[in-house]
């Protein structure tokens, strides 16, 4: 069984989407990322940061899913960290109402001792320096360290982020992201120059369009499965690495070809994420259900040609 490392914040979202409203619900790229992985043999922990506001039940949600709690800071006095955005009608965009950082503002990861030996380490979209402190605090290089970033730590931490990425092996980044950070249209072109920067691996997430999987030479496409409700686009690109990094630490098998199946599953839970408010989906979901999504998307894909 392999071990898994998360970092990213635990949050309270308020969303508005055309379909109704969450009120405060638990929410935040970790709490996603740690749901998804949950759905793998791995043991993985989830390092993060939240207030004494931050229900015990909540808490015990991660416990339940063999998450381990141990590198959650909860600062007695403090708030948690709460995000309220308001969806478009056409849910690929959005407006971000009120951020409140609170006790992210000063975040400083601990990794648990039992952690620092982790195969895979998921870093969710934080400063670069806080994901440059989780790295330096392993004892020795795990097999795999994958990052998430976006167009922010871009325009105001350039630096910092081109050294973390030079320390990591997968980038997740959307397309739009990808584009700016390389200045270059052609997602092809992008990714060939992302390479350079370090990463081995390049993922551009395409949201309802699928996702894109570059690795020297070879290109693999991963489409969204056509659903016929998206009720709650949030938390869906972090509960798609949850699902990519799970996969990995459960086959303990770092290759294209298992990166390829790592995408397919990523994408295959991003599918549930989206289909109720922040959370809901993820927290009941069972392992039938997504096996026999995972045959769909196995249909999706597969076809029979004749080459002459």
């Amino acid at each position: 069984m392999g071990k898994l490392l998360i970092v990213g914040s635990v949050a309270f979202d308020d969303i508005e989407t055309p379909f109704g409203k969450s009120d405060r619900i638990l929410g935040g790229a970790g709490t996603f990322i740690g749901l998804a992985a949950s759905q793998f043999k791995v043991e993985s922990a989830v390092v993060s940061v939240v207030g004494d506001d931050f229900p015990q039940e909540y808490l015990d949600l991660f416990t339940d899913h063999n998450i381990d709690i141990s590198g959650i800071e909860v600062v007695k006095g403090g708030k948690t960290f709460y995000w309220k955005g308001k969806y478009h009608n056409d849910l690929n965009s959005r407006d971000t109402l009120v951020t409140e950082l609170n006790t992210m503002a000063d975040f400083n990861p601990i990794v648990p001792d039992s952690f620092k030996d982790a195969d895979v380490v998921m870093l969710g979209n934080l400063h670069p320096n806080i994901q440059l402190g989780v790295i330096a605090q392993m004892e020795e290089r795990p097999k795999l360290i994958i990052a998430d970033t976006m167009n922010y730590w871009m325009n105001h931490t350039w630096d910092e982020l081109v050294e973390m990425i030079a320390k990591i092996d997968v980038i997740t980044i959307n397309d739009e992201e990808a584009r700016q950070m390389t200045n270059e249209y052609s997602l092809v072109k992008a990714a060939a120059k992302i390479h350079e920067m370090g990463p081995k691996y390049v993922v551009i997430k395409k949201g309802e369009h699928g996702a894109l999987l570059f690795h020297n030479e070879h290109v693999f496409f991963a489409p969204a499965l056509p659903l016929k409700e998206v009720f709650d686009p949030t938390g869906a690109g972090d509960t798609f690495a949850g699902g990519f990094a799970g996969y990995l630490a459960e086959a303990e098998n770092i290759s294209f070809e298992s990166l390829k199946n790592a995408i397919i599953h990523g994408s295959n839970l991003a599918s549930f994420c989206v289909e109720r408010f922040g959370t809901e989906r993820m927290i009941g979901l069972e392992k039938h259900e997504v096996r026999n999504r995972l045959m769909q998307f196995k249909e999706l894909t597969q076809f029979n040609i004749e080459l002459t």
